[in-house]
């Protein structure tokens, strides 16, 4: 369903049940007041034959000898309402032309309903002066003038109800042009347009849709431009071995003895770093993307830094010094990705260091988190630097490496909501502080 139709039908439906209950409850009223003015008539109609009466006796009072019910005479009533006058012992003295003698017949005072031959009469007797007078209406004839009231009160009703949904219509349609006009622009933009889109002719309500859009557009834009930059840094790494592995078998396919040997080693070092990279980039690619790395292990601060150490130096362990608290303590990432990202760290500072000087690895527990601290003794990095050393590809110089560990360190711990802190040593070398989140206490 389109906005528009649901704007339309939501207010259009809340303005039908606003008019018509408005109008149910007006013409309910209207309804009573009418039957009330119709009663109150044929009140006013019979007391007034009364006082009449009453000014002259003589023409209905046989007792005086002056006049006689013979000389007393009633003009035609108006439409629907007839008119008698009687004794109270039941003579009739006089009776309006059309008047039915059964619908005059009553009992007692008030208001009396009948129906006579078909046709239902209202009644209404009145006794004063030894007179009975009573007025009648003919139902039919009062049903039709209270429906001609009701359709001319129902009339107004209708044509507002009518006009207030034309003009509901003309009103969603006009208010949601704006909202036509952003998608006709974002329908027009070209596939590689990541250009903020205007809001200074949008809507106040339309405002923070463009905002998020832009903000969207925004990350987007910084995502391609990564990933080109990625893909370009890529292809320039994995060419550059590529190219090395090419040339060293091209060199031992031509020469024998020695030099071949030392082709195909230069060939197998290439190789070898060709699959350390892209099992770098393929670390990466998992622990950037929606890659779920629950194996099940829990991963326990300790055992970690034993993984970590074994992995960076498996020929030099006594190079990794280990200073821990000794409290057990559980991290909250797998196992996994916690050991390569204090590998790397482990490994970077193992290439940077002295061969004669070792790599000090600290452990540290706190209450929310684990501190994992790696400090060597190399030429450390400038403030310039540093703020470079995590970027991908980035190298110092023509170093060896991928330019990727630290890279991989920093997604490690932006994904579950870790910290890495690089510092230059006062003494010499570079400060790693790796921070990882602590599993909560059951």
């Amino acid at each position: 369903m389109s906005l528009r139709l649901r704007l339309l039908l939501m207010i259009g439906v809340s303005l039908s049940l606003l008019w018509g209950g408005v109008a149910i409850w007006t013409l309910r009223d209207l309804d009573n007041e009418m039957r009330v003015t119709l009663d109150q008539r044929l009140a006013m109609s019979a007391q007034m034959v009364a006082g009449l009466m009453s000014q002259n006796p003589a023409a209905w009072n046989r007792r005086t000898g002056k006049a006689g019910a013979s000389a007393l005479s009633m003009p035609a009533a108006g439409k629907g309402l007839a008119c008698q006058v009687s004794s109270l012992r039941g003579e009739v003295f006089a009776r309006t032309p059309g008047a039915m003698p059964e619908a005059m017949v009553t009992v007692a005072p008030g208001f009396a309903e009948r129906e006579i031959k078909g046709e239902r009469w209202r009644t209404y007797t009145y006794e004063a002066h030894d007179l009975r007078i009573t007025t009648a209406d003919r139902m039919a004839e009062r049903n039709t003038l209270l429906r001609d009231v009701m359709v001319a009160a129902v009339a107004p009703f209708v044509v507002a109800l009518t006009g207030s949904l034309m003009v509901l219509w003309l009103g969603v349609r006009s208010g949601l042009v704006p909202l036509e006009r952003l998608r006709q622009a974002l329908a027009s933009r070209a596939p590689d347009a990541l250009t903020p889109i205007p809001g200074s002719p949008m809507p106040r309500e339309l405002q923070p849709l463009v905002n998020t859009l832009n903000q969207l557009l925004e990350r987007m834009s910084v995502t391609i431009s990564r990933e080109r930059r990625f893909t370009s840094d890529a292809a320039h790494e994995l060419r550059t071995p590529l190219t090395a592995i090419k040339t060293h078998l091209q060199v031992a396919r031509i020469t024998r003895g020695k030099e071949a040997e030392v082709a195909l080693d230069y060939a197998e070092e290439g190789a070898a770093r060709l699959q350390h990279t892209l099992v770098q980039l393929l670390t990466l690619s998992q622990v950037e993307g929606p890659f779920s790395w629950d194996d099940g292990r829990i991963a326990h601060a300790d055992e970690v830094a034993r993984l970590a150490m074994r992995d960076a130096a498996p020929g030099a362990p006594e190079r990794i010094v280990l200073d821990s608290d000794g409290k057990p303590a559980e991290l909250v990432l797998p196992q996994a990705l916690a050991v390569t990202a204090l590998r790397n760290l482990l490994d970077n500072a193992l290439r940077h260091s002295p061969a004669e000087n070792s790599v000090r690895l600290e452990l540290r527990s706190s209450k929310d988190a684990i501190c994992f601290r790696v400090c060597d003794r190399g030429p450390g990095l400038s403030a310039e630097e540093l703020a470079l050393v995590t970027h991908r590809f980035w190298r110092r110089g023509a170093g060896r490496g991928s330019g990727l560990g630290l890279s991989i360190v920093a997604a490690i711990t932006e994904r579950f909501g870790g910290s890495l802190e690089l510092a230059q040593r006062p003494e010499g070398g570079l400060e790693a502080k790796l921070t990882l989140p602590r599993a909560k206490q059951a």
